[in-house]
């Protein structure tokens, strides 16, 4: 066969072809581009973990803004509760008043009603007894004919009365 007759006289320059080309690519491959690509690379790699810093130092600055504003937030319900409880004891204090006046308007009303219901209830004791000796006399002038005194029949009035 011809084609392995040949091998001999074009191996050498096959080999050296061979590293020409390969030598070729390894200087515009190896040394040309891989540098830039792993430019590329770590300029990417250095992005994404300044990104990552900055995502974190925004996330931990949002963390601290979050607990201020808790903190913030619990100042003011304890500050809201705080006016609140002032605020339902101020309108007590002031029920109280009002209540306190209010009683004592009424008490004197009461006193006063019960002043005027003594005095009507002994003026109406009075006109009872009255009356009562009036009848006591009529009753013992139709009853028996006699005619009772008036002091005779207040007597026994009174001490009828008296169990009442």
């Amino acid at each position: 066969m011809p084609q392995i007759a040949q091998l001999a006289e074009t191996w050498s320059s096959q080999l050296f072809w061979l590293l020409v080309f390969f030598g070729l690519v390894y200087f515009i491959v190896g040394r040309g581009m891989v540098p830039k690509v792993m430019g590329t690379v770590e300029s990417r790699d250095k992005q994404i973990a300044d990104d990552l810093a900055a995502a974190q130092a925004a996330r931990d600055a949002a963390d601290a803004q979050e607990e201020a504003w808790r903190v913030r937030e619990n100042e003011n319900r304890a500050n809201a509760q705080a006016v609140v409880a002032e605020a339902k004891a101020e309108a007590a204090r002031n029920t109280e008043k009002k209540l306190a006046a209010a009683q004592s308007r009424i008490d004197k009303k009461i006193a006063d009603a019960e002043t005027r219901i003594e005095a009507s209830r002994n003026e109406a004791l009075a006109e009872i007894e009255t009356v009562a000796v009036e009848a006591t006399q009529d009753i013992v002038r139709q009853l028996a004919g006699v005619t009772a005194t008036k002091p005779t029949a207040k007597a026994a009035v009174k001490k009828a009365m008296a169990h009442v």
